[in-house]
Order: C-alpha cells, then structure tokens, then sequence
C-alpha cells in the first residue's frame, strides 16, 4: 500500500502524540500541546502525518510566523520533522507535502534544527543534497534551539548512574539531602512562587524572562496531559528552587531552573535535578537531557559554572547538526536574512531601555 499524506486536525490530537512517544525521533516540541502553546505567542501550527496502512510511519508540526511589518510567513519544526532520517523516500514526501503547504501560503522558507548529532555526516550530506543550506549564526548557545546539550542514559540503575556522577556532584546531592532539603512536584499553586525565583535568577545572571502567564500556560497545557512537570525545593519552610521539566515517551528534559539568593549553600540545584531523574526513570525515559550549554568554553567564560554543574552529572558533551533551512523565495530569503538582524537587534535595544528605566 502506498504512502498516504494529511494535514489534521485536532480530532487526531491523541494520535499524533502518541506516535511521537513511540518513535526514535519523537520530541516534546513536536506535540499537538506545544503547537498550541506556539498558537498564543504569534504562530500557526500545522499537523502532517505520513500513513502506511493506516499506521503513522512520520508527522511534522509546521509553525507558521508571520515576519512582522511585511506579512511574509516562515516555516518552521521545531525538532522536526519526526521521521526516520534514513529513508530518503520518506523524507522526500514529507518536505515535498511541506513545499505544497509553503506555497499555498507563501512561506519564505522552512527552518528544522534536527535533534541529531553533528557527527551525522548522512544526514548533512542529504540535506545539502535536497537544498537546504546552514543557517548557523555562530552562537549555539543562542539559536532557537541550542546546539549543545549534555544528555544521560538513565536506563542504569540509581546506585551506577550516582556512582558515574562527578565525586563533587555526589557530594552536594548528599549534602542537600542531610541538611534537610525538600523535594516535591510543584502544583498550580506554587507557580507564583516559582516564577518569583526565576525572577531572582534572571536579575542575578543577567538574560531576559518571559512573561509569568506563558509558566500559567506551560504548566495548564502540558502538566496535566503528562508531558511536563514542575519540580519544588524547600529549605526551612521556604521555597528556594525550582524546575520545570518535559517528557514524551522514554525522553525527559530540563527546561527551565530558578534558584533563590538563599541558602544557595545547602545545594538545591543538585538534589532537584536527581530527583527529576529519578522521576524520568519511574515514567520509563531511557534519556535525560539537560539541554543547553555554550559550545568550545574555556574557564574564564561566564558560563563555564553552568557547563560544569550540567558535566557533573556525567551525560554525553552533545552537538546537533544545528540549523538549516530549505528556501522557497530566494530573493526574498536574502532581504530576512539581512534585515532580521538589523530588526533583532533595534527589538533587543529597546527591551534594555525599558529595563533601565524601569530600574531608574
């Protein structure tokens, strides 16, 4: 039977995300509920599932953005598209079906940041080989998606995944264990609280935070369809950690962490991100990712604690292939490509001017 290609809608909500849980390559920024988060800040998501006999063989969800002032849409999947990279002919039909969508809607391009390591040289050579260029700004720490993480196969038992941590990292989980740390799942409750120590964390290490209701709508769309959970640390009665993790299928990842100018002694960060493995292992995860990390440090970068703190845990140093995009307007992708910096940087001038006034 051949391939059947269709763009759904949310009547198959459940079985698309089921079939991103059961594949290789299924990722929590390709599910139906992070579309519909996307939708809220200025994006359109759309659904392509790929069938053979009846049965999902690959799906892609398709964010579509309006550039502002012009109109003109951009394409991009987020981690996507979920399909087994190494059947081409697949592959083909799925950017094909895209191409037809891209021109329906006059898209500019299509943008995919693959959740493949760089040392995929196949992968590369057939992205090339169907157009797509790099679209590496330099920064990996600062693409949509970050270019290096640490990940951990937590498949092994508690006793061997602690005995392959770092001496230090032991040490400071114990340490936060013995001066009576507390770790427990968060609830809508404690969002406030949690939003109020991600505050203090952005003040301290100086980057930008969304808005307290995109946590509200975080947590309202994906906690209760089990595809994310907030994480709590109490120290003395206080709040004084917190995390926010997502899951699909046997992956888990550390989204966003918040740590209070308090008590930052008794180790929260280490106790709270054990715990959020032991809790990817009960659901069954086979991988835990600690996402970002900036690429090629040195110890005098300001980001080298955070490397450190994440290689404590001993997960795998991880490059992604990284950004490409497959254009469909090229004279129109060579004016984005030079006045979204341009753009970018006017938006980012402006947010620090606000700030200061609002210090002033």
């Amino acid at each position: 039977m051949a391939y059947v290609a269709r763009w759904i809608d949310k009547s198959e909500h459940t079985r698309f995300n089921d079939f991103l849980a059961k594949h290789p390559k299924g990722h929590v920024l390709q599910s139906w509920e992070w579309g519909e988060i996307k939708s809220r800040t200025g994006w359109q998501p759309w659904r392509l599932i790929i069938e053979k006999d009846n049965e999902i063989v690959a799906g892609a969800s398709i964010l579509e953005r309006k550039i502002p002032v012009v109109g003109i849409p951009i394409f991009y999947a987020s981690r996507g598209p979920v399909v087994d990279w190494k059947d081409t002919e697949l592959f083909d039909l799925v950017l094909a079906e895209i191409k037809k969508l891209a021109k329906k809607r006059g898209a500019i391009f299509l943008k995919i940041d693959p959740d493949v390591p760089s040392s995929e040289k196949e992968l590369e050579n057939y992205l090339l080989s169907r157009g797509f260029r790099s679209a590496e700004s330099g920064k990996g720490f600062e693409g949509v998606q970050p270019k290096y993480v640490f990940r951990l196969d937590i498949s092994p038992d508690e006793a061997t995944l602690l005995s392959n941590m770092q001496q230090k990292t032991r040490y400071n989980i114990r340490l936060a264990q013995k001066k009576g740390v507390q770790i427990r799942r968060g609830t809508r409750a404690d969002l406030p609280d949690f939003y109020r120590v991600l505050k203090e964390t952005t003040e301290r290490d100086r980057f930008l935070v969304r808005a307290y209701s995109y946590f509200e709508d975080l947590y309202d769309s994906l906690v209760p369809q089990g595809l994310g959970e907030l994480f709590i640390a109490e120290y003395e009665g206080q709040i004084i950690s917190g995390t926010l993790a997502f899951v699909i299928g046997d992956k888990a990842w550390y989204i966003y962490g918040a740590s209070s100018n308090s008590h930052r002694n008794v180790m929260p960060n280490y106790l709270i991100q054990w715990e959020m493995i032991r809790w990817a292992k009960s659901l069954g995860c086979t991988l835990y990712d600690f996402r970002g990390v900036p690429g090629h440090l040195t110890e005098d970068n300001p980001l080298y604690g955070l490397y450190r703190f994440k290689k404590g845990f001993n997960g795998d140093y991880t490059e992604f292939i990284g950004e490409w995009d497959l254009v469909y307007r090229p004279v129109t992708y060579f004016l984005w490509n030079h006045l979204e910096p341009i753009y970018s940087e006017v938006i980012k001038g402006l947010i620090s001017k606000l700030r200061r006034m609002r210090r002033g």
